[in-house]
């Protein structure tokens, strides 16, 4: 029998009329048998007393056939009879259950439908955005060194777990939405931990300083401060505490999520002399910091590195940087690596404060400061824009993401790209870059140097073909100028090509470097392709951290080293001069020892 049938009200009474003191009879769809079995006296009295009225009559009926002699000559019949009344409640039973199911999932169905997508995504956002808070506001207190955040313990830990949990979420979310390539086309090494520094002063101290060139004579100072109402004021001088000038400038703020930054502040500093020490405060309060000043004329050495994050790479690369000195630093794209977890963008700052607030820190932008995500939409770049604000008004350049600037007293012109930023032809970058090579003297101006994030050419696993659209749209630009190097990123390793023009070795041609390794927490990209369509044209290749410097010597003559931090001491294992091609016509020439070129 049906176990939906001896489950049913209209069974139950049914089954306990028809029970007799000592003889039970239980009816099966196989045929009729009968067994000894005590009969349920108190529950028959008490279920039938509640059964319907058609169904005790139905019952009678049933036992006074069951008890005449023709009715135990006709159980068949009487089989049949009673399993078309157990079925008959059974089914009405589950054809309301089918209607009840089928409506509610009509409404469903409706709803779904019929809702806005407005409404969906709102509600989406809301839900990201309390989670993401809680996860913020966890992070920035334990960035701050407060050392609770519940005032308990075991509040503490399992807090610390989610918000560490969600940040590792969301930042791998975050790398698959700009990885363009399988996850298997190559292998990172074990990632190395964070280095979150802690901030511990008086909220109206500077922290996250860093300077950056402006014109030809001028600095930008940029700091942060927790005090939103603190000055926006710079004193500074070339003795130590004795401040014979100043100057004011601004500062604003922005939002992500729930996370208010502090305020950053902007100061222009200037006229300055030229290879001098300066001495300055930030907000009339904390600390004093000193920069140098770049030289006016060659010769200058700039320190390149690209991909920098802020793990125990970083921290190495750093202090090798450190180790040796050098004029200004350029980065092409990928800094703070915060991924949407704005107080990394703190600690990002104060970890590359002692060096970005002694020598100038020229950047641009890489896809780790986009910062934006589905359905929760924020402007690109809104934290980079505000903390990183380059000199692109003063290069003629509508937007923050390319900008260009000289160094030496104009003997070497010097251009950052955004390669997310609009680059086809017709766009405002290819017209802006079209009229800002336009202008380069080259018989004043010797040395032509490029910097982007996404390179052009790259036989490494990673990243395939990622900049192809960019040179198709830029190379002849950069062709055309004589561009003597072109940096790049993205990359998580240090190759070094040729001289190329078009996919062709060319000596007219720039030499494009990618040099993304100083650190990031991805690790490295540690597989080239041995049979890539430009490995013929690509000259030095690994996969360590570490960081290169341009020293340009004269007007014809430069020296590019790239210093490998995976041993004790920063080892130059690449090595190559190179004559601008402003100059005669470069050769190429090989000497013996560690890898050394002329170009």
């Amino acid at each position: 029998m049906l176990a939906s049938t001896l489950l049913s009200p209209s069974f139950v009474p049914f089954y306990t009329a028809i029970a007799k003191p000592h003889d039970l009879l239980l009816v099966s769809l196989s045929g009729s048998r009968r067994r000894r079995r005590p009969p349920p006296r108190r529950m028959s009295v008490f279920v039938s007393s509640c059964a319907p009225r058609w169904a005790m009559e139905t019952a009678a009926a049933a036992a006074t056939t069951a008890s005449s002699p023709a009715g135990r000559h006709g159980d068949t019949r009487k089989h049949h009879q009673l399993t078309v009344i157990f079925l008959i409640p059974t089914l009405l039973l589950m054809c309301k259950i089918t209607r009840a199911v089928a409506a509610l999932t009509r409404v469903l169905y409706l709803a779904a439908v019929a809702a806005p997508v407005g409404s969906l995504l709102g509600v989406a956002r809301v839900a990201f955005s309390l989670v993401n808070a809680a996860s913020l506001q966890y992070m920035n207190r334990a960035a701050r060194g407060r050392r609770s955040y519940t005032g308990a313990f075991c509040g503490d830990l399992l807090l610390g777990a989610m918000a560490h949990s969600w940040r590792l979420l969301v930042q791998g979310l975050t790398s698959l939405m700009f990885l363009c390539v399988h996850a298997d086309e190559y292998v990172r090494r074990p990632p190395s931990p964070m280095v979150l520094v802690a901030h511990d002063k008086p909220a109206s101290h500077p922290q996250q300083v860093h300077i950056s060139t402006v014109g030809a004579n001028s600095m930008r100072i940029s700091w942060v401060t927790d005090d939103r109402g603190a000055p926006s004021v710079v004193e500074y001088g070339t003795s130590p505490g004795k401040y014979t000038a100043s100057e004011t400038g601004d500062h604003t703020t922005y939002r992500y999520f729930f996370y208010k930054s502090g305020a950053i502040h902007h100061v222009t500093i200037g006229p300055l002399e030229p290879s001098t020490t300066y001495y300055y405060r930030c907000g009339k309060a904390g600390d004093e910091f000193t920069l140098r000043t770049p030289p006016a004329t060659l010769p200058i050495e700039f320190v390149v590195i690209g991909d920098l994050g802020q793990t125990g790479w970083t921290a190495s690369t750093l202090q090798h940087i450190a180790g040796d000195d050098y004029d200004m630093l350029l980065l092409p794209g990928d800094l703070s690596y915060a991924d949407t977890q704005q107080p990394l963008w703190d600690s990002f700052g104060r970890l590359v404060q002692p060096l970005a607030s002694a020598r100038p820190w020229m950047v641009t932008e890489g896809n780790h400061e986009i910062e934006t995500l589905p359905v929760v939409e924020f402007a690109p770049f809104a934290a980079y824009n505000a903390r990183w604000r380059m000199p692109h008004e003063e290069s003629g350049s509508a937007s923050n993401l390319y900008y260009s600037f000289d160094a030496a007293g104009g003997a070497a012109h010097v251009v950052m790209l955004g390669s997310y930023a609009g680059f086809d032809e017709g766009s405002e970058q290819h017209r802006w870059l079209e009229a800002d090579l336009a202008r380069v003297d080259r018989r004043r101006t010797p040395w032509l140097l490029v910097l982007l994030h996404a390179p052009w050419y790259n036989t490494n696993g990673a990243h395939q073909g990622e900049g192809e659209r960019m040179r198709r749209a830029m190379e002849r630009l950069l062709y055309e100028a004589r561009v003597d190097v072109v940096f790049a990123g993205h990359v998580h390793a240090y190759e070094r090509f040729t001289r190329i023009y078009d996919n062709e070795a060319d000596s007219r041609g720039p030499m494009y470097i990618t040099i993304g390794d100083g650190g990031n927490r991805e690790g490295l990209a540690l597989k080239f392709i041995k049979d890539h369509k430009s490995a013929h044209l690509s000259v030095f290749r690994e996969a360590s951290f570490g960081h290169g410097r341009l020293r340009i010597i004269n007007e014809t003559s430069a020296v590019w080293t790239w210093h490998r931090n995976d041993d004790e001491l920063a080892t130059v294992r690449d090595e190559v001069w190179l004559e601008s091609l402003a100059a005669a016509k470069p050769a190429l020439a090989t000497t013996s020892g560690r890898h050394t070129d002329e170009l």
